[in-house]
């Protein structure tokens, strides 16, 4: 369940997040995050425990954060949680209509039996991968050469309709706000499965894609050529920031918790969730980078979406998107449910004050949605944007800070703790502040 929940879109920007980084940094950073988020998501389940003469049992750790902190503990809480389910929300609404795209022009082409060749630098081959970023100098009527027996007025037609950033991300607008509107999204629950079924077929289509195109390394430590990148970069933050948010369930792990039969189990459950997410992540992660075929192309083409990579008439990343688009366009719902109870509970003690408090608050959110798919499509910069600011309370400061209260007020607090804790809160701000430099 755990695995399920914390395996996410970031998955998708694992492999540029190891370009920016490097191959080496990038490999060692997604362990040291991985055991930095686990110990201090540990010490989000324990904190109830450290709260004596009150009862605790139905406490959600913003809860507990607003009995060390107070109002401002309750409200920054509800601020950096907003921000987490907002900024997952963009991302979703940025991939949905990524991967809509894509689908409606491989089934347009299939169908009208057009052939078309994206003008990008690419492979050869059944196998072909691209490189999409190397076009964007190309005016957008450019992108493409058709050839069909077709009517070619009609193509451009389709094209100027079907548009990645200026149309299709209008059109989910008809689907989607009508269900954010829905009073209940229970009925979405039962597609959670999808999650799973999604990122075991990325896993199946990634090897099979390495297993096609073998792999290409080279080690060069701290300078760059033409088609690799030093083993150490500079940009590692952003690959941090990314796995900030891929490793997020601290704002929820209580409740995901709760329902564990064995509660005795819940630190032995999280530490196998965790190894599970974070092995998911590195195999992904490894094995898109050393397969990206270099030369001809550069290690530098890697997308924030990986699946970028692959031409829209490719079968297999077809597939994939069509199973990314539905679970996330059932996903997308319960998100906005999470991010109306947070937000209308707290200013009108109920979720559902009436049809125009909840129009008015989705009208936003889909507004956001739509605003960054339209003129910042960059998930990957999203991603580590809003991983970075939601994480640096929810992972690294409240937990780090309770902890040393509860020490304090027992009598226990040693310097050892108190500067390893210290050193947790200043690495998050540090991580926060990377982002906006870099």
């Amino acid at each position: 369940m755990i695995w399920n929940t914390m395996m996410g879109t970031s998955i998708l920007s694992i492999p540029w997040g190891i370009k920016q980084a490097g191959f080496t940094s990038g490999i060692i950073l997604i362990l040291l995050m991985g055991i930095l988020t686990l110990y201090c998501c540990y010490r989000v389940v324990k904190s109830r425990q450290m709260i004596s003469l009150t009862d605790t049992s139905n406490w959600e750790f913003p809860d507990v954060c607003k009995y060390y902190f107070g109002s401002f503990g309750q409200w920054s809480s509800l601020l950096f949680s907003m921000v987490s389910l907002v900024g997952a929300m963009v991302v979703y609404w940025v991939l949905m209509s990524n991967f809509l795209f894509n689908t409606g022009k491989f089934i347009y082409n299939f169908v009208h039996d057009i052939n078309v060749t994206d003008i990008v630098p690419g492979t050869n081959g059944s196998n072909k991968v691209i490189c999409p970023s190397a076009a964007s100098d190309h005016p957008p009527q450019n992108r493409t050469v058709m050839f069909s027996s077709g009517n070619r007025t009609g193509f451009e037609l389709f094209e100027e309709w079907w548009d990645k950033s200026k149309t299709v991300p209008f059109y989910l607008i008809a689907v989607l706000l009508p269900l954010l509107n829905l009073k209940s999204p229970s009925f979405f629950a039962k597609f959670n499965v999808l999650g799973t079924v999604s990122v075991v077929y990325l896993v199946f289509l990634v090897t099979v894609k390495a297993a096609h195109l073998g792999m290409h390394l080279e080690f060069n430590w701290f300078t760059e050529n033409e088609f690799f990148v030093p083993e150490f970069r500079i940009l590692f933050p952003q690959l941090t920031g990314v796995l900030t948010l891929a490793f997020f369930i601290h704002n929820c792990v209580i409740t995901l918790l709760q329902n564990n039969r064995n509660q005795e189990n819940n630190v032995r459950d999280l530490s196998i969730a965790y190894f599970l997410v974070g092995l998911t992540y590195l195999y992904v992660g490894v094995i898109i980078f050393a397969s990206f075929p270099s030369p001809p192309l550069s290690k530098e083409c890697i997308e924030q979406n990986f699946l970028d990579n692959f031409p829209s008439d490719d079968i297999m990343s077809f597939v994939a998107r069509i199973f990314l688009l539905f679970q996330m366009m059932t996903v997308y719902p319960l998100l906005g449910y999470l991010a109306r109870v947070q937000l209308l509970r707290q200013f009108f003690g109920s979720a559902y004050p009436s049809l125009f408090h909840v129009l008015i608050l989705n009208l936003a959110i889909v507004g956001a949605g739509v605003a960054m798919a339209r003129f910042y499509p960059n998930i990957g910069g999203i991603i580590r944007y809003s991983g970075a600011t939601c994480g640096l309370a929810f992972v690294f400061v409240y937990p780090s800070l309770i902890y040393m209260i509860s020490l304090h007020r027992a009598g226990q607090l040693t310097w050892p703790a108190r500067i390893i804790h210290i050193s947790i809160i200043l690495l998050g701000l540090a991580n926060l502040i990377a982002q906006f430099l870099l």
